[in-house]
């Protein structure tokens, strides 16, 4: 498969269908094939495994990882299935599995040095509000529990259906509708007693 062919594809209105050849091609040994699966695929996976690390360097290395094992495996996934839901998976459980092992290796905090996604205004009146601020949803977001805390990364940050997130955590939808709405309840309650607990004492 030629470069001309690979970019036809990506513009095909059937991204199913695009996958699934680009797949098969991959599987005969077509590098291109594949490098196109990875173009079409590599930013959303990075800014999705960044969500979960905050290290550009590190969510770098575990996309290439994932996609090393997408390779690895590519004889295993199953055609009649959409291929993204099950990159994501693998980018995911890679991530997550990661994190476990940094943390019980004593690490820091996956939260501890803050990256904004965006950067800061320099017209805004002071910078440090916006950081403040990433600051304090990220550090909300680590008290939550890893199969409530995915799930909210996923759809409220990345805006996965929940079919998708479904199919990229292996459980029902059903399952992650409730995962959601509980995720959010702790956001909520632990985002309001951060802030009272940051209130000052009244003399």
């Amino acid at each position: 498969m030629n470069q001309t062919e690979i970019e036809n594809l990506q513009d095909s209105p059937s991204s199913a269908v695009s996958d699934a050849r680009l797949i098969e091609d991959a599987r005969l040994g077509d590098k291109e094939a594949f490098r196109g699966l990875v173009q079409r695929y590599e930013k959303r996976l990075f800014r999705v495994i960044y969500r979960f690390v905050h290290e550009d360097t590190l969510a770098e290395d575990l996309s290439q990882e994932t996609f090393l094992r997408v390779y690895e495996n590519l004889d295993q996934f199953d055609l009649s299935r959409r291929f993204g839901p099950w990159l994501f998976r693998i980018g995911v459980n890679l991530t997550l599995d990661f994190l476990r092992k940094r943390k019980r290796r004593g690490r820091t905090s996956v939260f501890s040095e803050i990256q904004p996604d965006e950067p800061m205004n320099p017209g805004s009146a002071d910078p440090r509000n916006h950081l403040d601020l990433s600051e304090e949803v990220l550090r909300v977001m680590e008290d939550i529990p890893e199969k409530y805390r995915s799930v909210l990364v996923l759809r409220d940050l990345e805006n996965f259906s929940t079919a998708e997130i479904a199919a990229i955590v292996g459980r029902k939808e059903a399952t992650i509708r409730w995962r959601l709405a509980e995720a959010r309840n702790r956001f909520k309650a632990l985002w309001l007693k951060r802030a009272d607990d940051s209130s000052p004492l009244e003399v």
